[in-house]
This record gives structure tokens, sequence and C-alpha cells, in this order.
């Protein structure tokens, strides 16, 4: 069966599942509530109607008795124990690893299903990594189980932000077309290090733009005004980065498949949204327009490829939102194109929120998929 056939059967599935068990949730434990992700996902949460007595908002011990902000209300932050899942039938985590490693196994064993944000279980061959628009469907037996026993119970990991965004925006031509190789240029925004990052980018924008000179603490260089390689652990025998490596092997999860993935990553000076420029070779080839109405109304993605007004995604348009924005739609113009108008090579220009669909908003429709959360 096709991968577009596979898929469409997959959503019929989990629509009749819907019809048949209905899991509730109970409460929601969000761990790192006081974090740049975890207020991402209290916001979410409230937008969706989870009333703020569901809620168990988590941190560390210097925020606990903190009053966070919970839509028009406001949630009371507790601190992390061990006995802190008690009751809750989802536990998100938008802490580190560490955190997740030392926490997890307490909410698994209080029967909550933990969905987490880190690194800690991405590569476990036992948990799911999953993106909703892509794979979704590996979350059908997490729900079967929630019908069966009422409780969660299970790890499912939330991907790289990066990678999110790079899959929700690739998925759509790899189902019509498929993909033999990718080339992608991320342009990432200091939010990816969390709120200190995003407030380091602000003082020293103001002190650079006052005359001063930019002192670097979260990040290795100066943000404000500078483009520089990812701040994260380079390899020496390749050369590649973390954040380059995670790409190409959690992709390679996600998709089920291996795809040459040649990516180079950096850090620009944006608060939040992360930008992407990517070249494809497709397996079978498509015309520009083609390529476009495959993007058009797929889950997740917004097209904006407006050549006569000059209009394309830009971080300012995606932060906040929800999709991830394409556009710049065009033909690599190093590949041949054919007397129909199509080409094997396909450049894209990409934009989403890496606090939202990079982060707390896929963890949010993992639980959706599992539990009924409203």
């Amino acid at each position: 069966m096709s991968t577009a056939r596979t898929s469409r059967a997959s959503s019929v599935w989990v629509a009749q599942a819907s019809r048949l068990c209905d899991p509730a949730a109970g409460r929601i434990a969000v761990v790192g509530a006081t974090g740049a992700v975890g207020r991402e996902v209290l916001a979410i949460l409230a937008d969706r109607g989870v009333g703020a007595e569901r809620v168990i908002a988590l941190a560390s011990d210097r925020s606990e008795g903190t009053e966070i902000a919970y839509g028009e209300r406001t949630a009371r932050v507790a601190a992390l124990r061990p006995e802190s899942f008690a009751g809750a039938g989802i536990a998100i985590f938008g802490a580190s690893a560490d955190i997740a490693r030392e926490f997890a196994p307490h909410a698994l064993r209080a029967g909550a299903l933990v969905v987490d944000n880190s690194s800690a279980f991405r590569m476990d061959p036992a948990v799911p990594l999953v993106v909703p628009e892509v794979n979704g469907e590996l979350l059908e037996e997490h729900r079967r189980d929630a019908c069966a026993t009422h409780t969660g119970g299970r790890i499912i990991a939330n991907p790289n932000c990066s990678t999110i965004i790079l899959l929700t925006a690739l998925e759509p031509l790899r189902r019509a077309f498929g993909i033999e190789r990718v080339h992608v240029a991320t342009y990432q925004a200091v939010s990816g290090a969390g709120l200190a990052a995003m407030d380091e980018l602000r003082e020293q924008a103001g002190t650079v733009l006052a005359g001063g000179a930019a002192t670097p603490k979260v990040f290795r260089e100066p943000c404000a005004f500078n483009v520089f390689s990812h701040d994260s652990a380079v390899d020496e025998s390749d050369g590649l980065n973390v954040e380059e490596r995670k790409i190409i092997e959690e992709a390679a999860k996600i998709w089920g498949e291996h795809v040459p993935i040649t990516p180079t990553c950096v850090r620009v000076p944006v608060l939040r949204a992360h930008s992407q420029a990517i070249t494809l070779t497709l397996r079978d080839a498509a015309s520009v327009e083609e390529v476009r109405g495959a993007l058009r109304g797929a889950p997740g993605v917004r097209v904006i490829d407006d050549r006569a007004a000059n209009e394309f995604p830009t971080p300012l348009k995606a932060a906040g939102g929800d999709e991830v924005l394409v556009g710049r739609v065009r033909h690599d113009p190093a590949t041949e194109v054919d007397a129909s108008g199509r080409s094997r090579g396909v450049c894209l220009w990409v934009c989403g929120d890496q606090l939202r669909k990079g982060a707390a908003l896929n963890a949010v429709q993992i639980a959706e998929r599992v539990f009924t959360i409203v």
C-alpha cells in the first residue's frame, strides 16, 4: 500500500476508534512550567479549554509557589517531586534530558502518558518519535491501550524543533513525489536556547544600539546583530554539530527510511521562529504548481508564495502561529526542467515557530491523539 493510502487508512482508523473509545486524560502535569516551552504548553492547554484546576504546573524548588499565567487565570507552580504525578493522565515534559530521565519513570508508575520534549528518549528503539502530521499512526496502539486500561503508562518522544519544522513541510512532498535527498540550512532563533537566551538578545541589542559591546553569557558568541554556527558540540570526526546530527538521525527514525540529509545549522538574532532554506531531490519530477498543490491543504502547513507581491514566509509571520509556513517554491536551477515543466530539483523557504509547532504544540497534539483532553 502506498504511503498516502496508508496515511488515509490510518486517519479513518483513528476517526473510527474515537467513536468507539474516548479515553479521558484526567489531570495534565507540565514539567518545566516556568520555562519557554512549559509556558507555551500552558498557553495551548488554556486555549484548548483545559481548566486550570486540571493542570499540575511543576518546576524547580526556586519556582515553588509562583503564580504563572494560564489563559485569563493563573496556575500555582509546585516543586517537582517523585510523587507530583498522582492523578495525572498525561505528563508533558519541557525540561532538560536529565530531568526527564529522572522523573519520567515516576510519571509512568503513576499511570501517566509521558510526552517528552528533551533528547532523553528520542533514539530509544522502544520509544516512538512522533510528528502527528507525519507518523501519527504510531499513536494508534497507545490509544487502544488507553481505552483498555484507562491509563497512559508509555513514553512518546517529541523530536527536535528543527526536525519537526522540516518534516512537517516535507511530508506532503514525500507522499506525493518521494524524496531522494535533502539539503537544508537552518536559521535558528535564540528561543531554542530558552528564556535566558531571549532575554540576552534583548539586552545585547539595547547595549549595542547604545554604543556598548555585547557580552555573551548564554552563547559563546554575541547573539545581537550576529550569525554564528549552532552552539552545540562539534564532532571532530565528521564536523557535524549535535543539532545537525539530530536532524539526520531523527528524520530517519520518523520516516522509517534513510533519506540522505545534509544540514547546516546556525543561530540568527531572531527572538522566536526558525527558518530553513531547503533544496530537495524528488524521486518523481514535479512542476512548481504541482509542488504548491501538494503543500496546500496539507495538515500543519500554510503556503505563502506570492512572487508578484514578493510575499513569502518570515519568522515574524510564523511567530505565535501553529502552522509551518512554506514559500519561495521553485525549481533548483542546477537541475534539468523537462518539456512538461517538471523537475526533480525543488527549493523551498520554510519558517515555523520553534516554541509552538517545534515543541509545545507538537507535544499537545501527541497527547490529543491518545487521550481526549477536553
